[in-house]
């Protein structure tokens, strides 16, 4: 699953005594989890609360879907093999009521069975007056439950087709609300096939995980959808979307691919069709495992969540993360829709075909996923530089795994609450950058060809990260399971600290490391087996693999100035001794673009860390001015835009923002306002890129050519090119009045796309009069618009410096706003308003209130949240003082 623009239980009556005891099993799991090495995949030893004493073995099911009372009916017969006499059948459900239950099979006749329902703890049990011998029965089930406005299982969505409304619905099941559907024994390790049939209008149609088999018309003006059996797999990859939708398709390697829109939307659908077909055909090569199934279906949603579900054959986006209108769309959307694409098409083989065996081993599938992204985008779109805008985002996540709250890329998970908390960075961002660091270490060919064994030898089962590494160790040779255990089972990542000497000709050089923290020295003293390549500007790197405190390298000559992980493939940060850094950063705009980045990103943390000053990294950054590369324009912007954060409302504000004119401001004019022929799409990125940029630090001339092309877009929509429509209205959105956020209103009312309604609800979101932030946030109540979207604007209004605005709004309707949340969210939703502050007083007043409000799991991210607040106001009171000096 891919979530995009936000990312970050409802409170359980818990006791005291079970409390504390969530928190010593936690704790014993994460000292376990540390302290020994993983094993590989067995259904017997995988963690769950399910007994494994009985597997599913295909489920049958039927839906009657009510969709003016947002209700449905429900059937099934679950074909289920007893592997052991058992006298209880234990499987999952919640809020779904049982109407009937019965078990069938040789030599027990038909047995009526009464269920028992745990809320807490989400399962349905029934108790058999004799035990239940080895063998194959069948255990039917009828049920009832209620179609979500959230997504979560099965969820409804109004929107509109022109002037006319519609309703559709369609199913979120991951982590565990398929058990909101279906009775299902709702644990990834419980692979099982499903048989789907559906009742629906005459005037829908329907998409599921295998092509529909048949349709039959019904009376009441009803249809009946028949689609085939699904191979064996886990339950959370079960979907159903229906609607007045169409589809257009191709084919490729034999399969029937499908893009599939709500009206009227089928132009917007091209590009990913063509898309999916270059992916599909890329990732049948790269895994010697060709794509299973019959079809595959990508289906765009125009609400629900934002970003996308991989369920196998049938994924489900958030239409603006999949459709590209060819006039309107800007290149960001263009991006966005081919690297999430092949994150979800990645997944048919890293989770759908190939799953991890329990929510602990998540990376297992996200982490490859979007590793596999970034690899197959820079394949087909070179001039996009994917990779290195992958290292810049690398950056943010490398600043929540330098601080004590952070976690391992395997993290032990004990309940459901746990399961939707690890879909965060750290699985997703660092598991990506831990694999293309292995990968870089291994070598490309070998590592492929470990995948590929893993993949054949695993396909249609689960795993652990334990099997992964044995493939690729027998392929590559090398001690893969020893050097990933420490990558993966460890939370953070090191610093390597550089010093050289040069004698006789020779350079020696000595590395040494430690822990790597922003907020407090690390006590563990943690060290890691260290792939890295030292090398020379201009000349060739070669691989030194260190696991103790330091190592010394000897390179055979002392020309050339030194430098460590040129390619940035490093998990780590580096920190030069003086003349080290002075010989980089004296050459810095002639450095390869990797080791540009990588210089500037080290060393602003280092200045977070107080381990150098504030002035080396300015001086460092004046060197870039005429930067050419939109990654990292994006990376120094997004750390001199959190020394203008921190100086808000301080005299040390107008140093910052002078300065990040003069950096900005040249090239700026250089590049003009308009877009010109021949350009490359990096180039009309970074036009817009540093227009925000300036327009976000007060340039009146740039906010008020913004502001002017936005009364002619009002008039005529074509004025404004694609590539400048984001920056134009994120503009009048800031800087505008009363009568400009009514036009903004009243487009957001109008539009037919979901591109341009989180465009203007976005904009929306930064209006600095608190008058107008104010009707933004009585907009997250608002019936109309879909949860997905109403679920961002509260943070987002806090993040346009009004968080205690945003708080008092989010506390005063907890309730109604919570029930927007999906399962992922639950936990962060509060936390997340005031995640962008720097005021202490901030952390002290969310941790209380989730202490008081919420259960035990959601403690865990308030915590993490407060650190986060709290580092960055030690912060801001180490570097304002700096800023004078610096800045002069």
């Amino acid at each position: 699953m891919r979530r995009t623009w936000r990312r970050h239980e409802k409170r359980t009556d818990m006791t005291l005594l079970k409390q504390l005891r969530l928190a010593a099993a936690i704790a014993l799991a994460c000292t376990a989890f540390a302290a020994n090495a993983e094993a590989p995949y067995t259904f017997a030893t995988t963690p769950g609360k399910l007994p494994k004493d009985i597997v599913p073995v295909q489920y049958a099911a039927h839906l009657i879907p009510d969709l003016a009372a947002n209700t449905f009916l429900g059937s099934q017969t679950v074909e289920i093999e007893v592997l052991k006499t058992t006298s209880r059948i234990m499987l999952n459900a919640v809020d779904i009521e049982i109407d009937a239950a019965s078990l069938s099979g040789k030599n027990i006749g038909a047995i009526k069975l009464a269920p028992l329902i745990d809320k807490e703890q989400e399962t349905l049990s029934f108790a058999l007056a004799q035990p239940l011998a080895p063998g194959r029965y069948n255990l039917a089930l009828k049920f009832h439950g209620l179609i979500n406005r959230e997504a979560r299982g099965m969820f409804h969505m109004k929107y509109k087709a022109g002037s006319a409304a519609r309703t559709m619905i369609a199913t979120n099941m991951e982590p565990t609300d398929t058990r909101r559907l279906l009775p299902t024994w709702d644990e990834p390790a419980f692979r099982a096939a499903f048989k789907l049939t559906v009742d629906l209008p005459s005037n829908f149609k329907a998409y599921s995980n295998t092509p529909l088999e048949r349709q039959e018309k019904l009376d009441g003006g009803l249809q009946r959808f028949h689609f085939g059996v699904t191979p064996k797999m886990p339950s959370y990859l079960f979907v159903l979307v229906a609607g007045q939708l169409e589809r257009v398709s191709a084919r490729q390697d034999g399969v029937d691919i499908g893009i599939v829109t709500t009206e009227g939307k089928l132009p917007s659908a091209a590009y990913a069709l063509a898309a999916t077909k270059d992916l599909l055909r890329y990732y049948n090569n790269y895994f010697g495992v060709p794509y299973p199934l019959a079809k595959l279906d990508q289906i765009a949603i125009p609400g629900g969540f934002n970003g996308a579900m991989e369920n196998w054959g049938g994924i489900v986006y958030n239409e603006s993360t999949l459709l590209v209108d060819p006039q309107k769309s800007p290149d960001s959307v263009r991006q966005t829709s081919f690297g999430i694409n092949a994150h979800e098409v990645a997944h048919q083989w890293f989770g759908n075909l190939v799953t991890m065996g329990w929510w602990d081993n998540l990376w297992l599938n996200e982490g490859f996923a979007s590793w596999m992204a970034a690899k197959a985008t820079d394949h087909f779109h070179p001039e996009w530089r994917v990779q290195l805008a992958a290292l810049a985002n690398r950056e943010s996540v490398m600043n929540l795994d330098a601080r004590k709250t952070t976690h391992p890329i395997q993290t032990p998970v004990l309940t459901e609450a746990q399961a939707a908390d690890a879909f965060d960075d750290i699985t997703y961002t660092k598991g990506q950058a831990f694999l293309r660091m292995l990968e870089a270490y291994l070598g490309e060919e070998p590592f492929r060809k470990g995948i590929r064994a893993y993949m054949a030898k695993h396909q249609y089962g689960n795993t652990t990260s334990a099997d992964l590494w044995a493939a690729l160790e027998k392929a590559t040779g090398k001690p893969v399971e020893k050097l990933a255990s420490d990558w993966t089972t460890q939370p953070g990542f090191p610093l390597l600290k550089v010093e050289q000497s040069c004698t006789d000709g020779k350079r020696r050089v000595t590395l040494s490391q430690e822990q790597f923290r922003l907020d407090e020295p690390a006590v563990e003293k943690r060290l890691w087996n260290v792939p890295v390549q030292v090398g020379t500007v201009g000349g060739k790197a070669s691989y030194a693999l260190f696991s103790g405190a330091s190592t010394t390298v000897t390179q055979p000559s002392c020309e050339g100035a030194l430098v460590i992980d040129p390619a940035s493939v490093g998990y780590f940060r580096v920190q030069y001794d003086q003349a080290g850094f002075d010989a980089l950063a004296g050459q810095a705009a002639k450095l390869p673009d990797t080791t540009r980045l990588k210089l500037l990103g080290d060393t602003w943390s280092l200045v977070q860390a107080d381990r150098v000053q504030l002035a080396s990294y300015v001086t460092l950054a004046s060197a870039y001015a005429d930067e050419p590369r939109l990654a990292v324009w994006n990376a120094m912007l997004d750390s001199l835009s959190t020394l203008d954060n921190l100086a808000e409302g301080e005299p040390e504000r107008a140093l910052v923002r002078r300065y990040i004119t003069s950096l900005a401001a040249p090239k700026f004019a250089r590049l003009g306002w308009d877009d010109k022929p021949g350009e490359s799409t990096e180039e009309r990125q970074l036009r817009a890129l540093l227009a925000g940029a300036l327009a976000k630090v007060g340039d009146p001339a740039v906010i008020a050519e913004g502001r002017a092309r936005f009364a002619r877009f009002l008039k005529d929509p074509a004025s404004v090119s694609p590539s400048m429509i984001d920056f134009v209205i994120r503009v009048a959105g800031r800087h505008g009045d009363a009568a400009t956020y009514d036009a903004l209103a009243s487009r957001l009312a109008q539009s037919q796309t979901v591109e341009e309604r989180n465009r203007y609800a976005r904009s929306m979101t930064l209006a600095s009069d608190p008058a107008l932030a104010r009707r933004t946030l009585a907009m997250a109540l608002s019936p109309e618009l879909p949860p997905q979207l109403t679920s961002t604007l509260v943070p987002a209004v806090a993040r346009a410096q009004h968080v205690e605005l945003a708080w008092a709004f989010a506390t005063a309707n907890r309730a109604a706003l919570m029930k927007d949340q999906e399962s992922g969210d639950q936990n962060s939703f509060l936390p997340s308003v005031v995640s962008s502050s720097s005021n202490p007083a901030h952390a002290e007043m969310m941790e209380a209130y989730v202490k008081q409000h919420f259960g035990p799991d959601a403690q865990v991210e308030a915590q993490r949240v407060a650190n986060a607040v709290r580092t960055r106001a030690a912060q801001k009171a180490r570097l304002l003082p700096q800023v004078r000096a610096a800045l002069k």
